[in-house]
């Protein structure tokens, strides 16, 4: 029996007289790529920032492998294993490839001040062993070299592909990519691509919000249509995709 990830099990959010996600039910397996699609607006974007704390849902429960996610803020929730990257990549500009990876580190020992005072070698340990970790990350998607480079001086599929890095900085078992490929081309998107089956493959859940159907096609075993907030439709990642009436609602008729 394939373990259940993530569970959402009535999940509600309004913002004022808008709802933005009206009773989502949804389960993610580990070994499992699905695909979010739907129009803009649909409210697939909100859905990740449900799970992963930048909102709070006005009802239901949310759950990462059976412990109750819904009341923890943002960063309990990155700490007990959900990653995700953002549509906007929010990188730091000022600051090298390898500097943004270990801000996505768990539990990175520069973040407790009392640990750099009276822990000193637990904390080089715990910042090498980390460093290492980034650089195996960057050898996996050929960037090694560009570790010390500035993110404001690679080019945009590179800083997709290190969007995609800092989130694999923790070995949680749930990766939500929101539009990862968006912009993506040539050698970023094969890297891209290769990446997130290996992630699949090695047990991670991942849930990926995309406008690429090839990607999604190419990727997942099962999709969710959302419209309005709402699932419309859930299944074969092919059938839906092929489905008439789902792509007069997602291109026009």
């Amino acid at each position: 029996m394939t373990k259940t990830v993530l569970s959402l099990k009535n999940v509600c959010k309004r913002f004022g007289g808008v709802v933005v996600a009206d009773r989502i039910d949804l389960e993610l397996h580990a070994g499992e790529v699905m695909g979010l699609i739907g129009p803009n607006g649909a409210g697939k974007t909100t859905l990740f920032n449900l799970i992963s704390g930048v909102v709070m849902p006005d009802e239901g429960e949310i759950a990462l492998a059976g412990r109750v996610l819904q009341t923890l803020p943002l960063y309990r929730r990155a700490r007990l294993g959900v990653a995700r990257t953002w549509q906007h990549m929010r990188l730091f500009g000022s600051m090298s490839v390898l500097e943004n990876m270990l801000v996505g580190a768990s539990n990175y020992p520069g973040e407790s001040l009392l640990r750099l005072v009276f822990a000193g070698k637990s904390v080089r340990e715990a910042e090498r062993a980390a460093r290492e970790h980034a650089m195996g990350v960057l050898e996996r998607m050929g960037m090694a070299s560009l570790a010390a480079t500035s993110v404001n001086d690679i080019t945009f599929g590179q800083q997709k592909l290190v969007g995609l890095a800092r989130a694999l900085m923790s070995d949680g078992p749930c990766l939500l990519l929101d539009e990862p490929m968006g912009g993506v081309e040539g050698s970023a998107y094969e890297t891209m691509r290769s990446i997130v089956r290996e992630e699949a493959e090695a047990g991670r859940a991942v849930c990926v919000v995309e406008h690429n159907v090839s990607f999604i096609r190419d990727l997942c075993s099962s999709a969710v249509f959302m419209v309005q907030g709402r699932i419309l439709e859930r299944g074969d990642v092919r059938t839906l995709l092929e489905s008439k009436a789902l792509a007069e609602l997602y291109f026009g008729k």
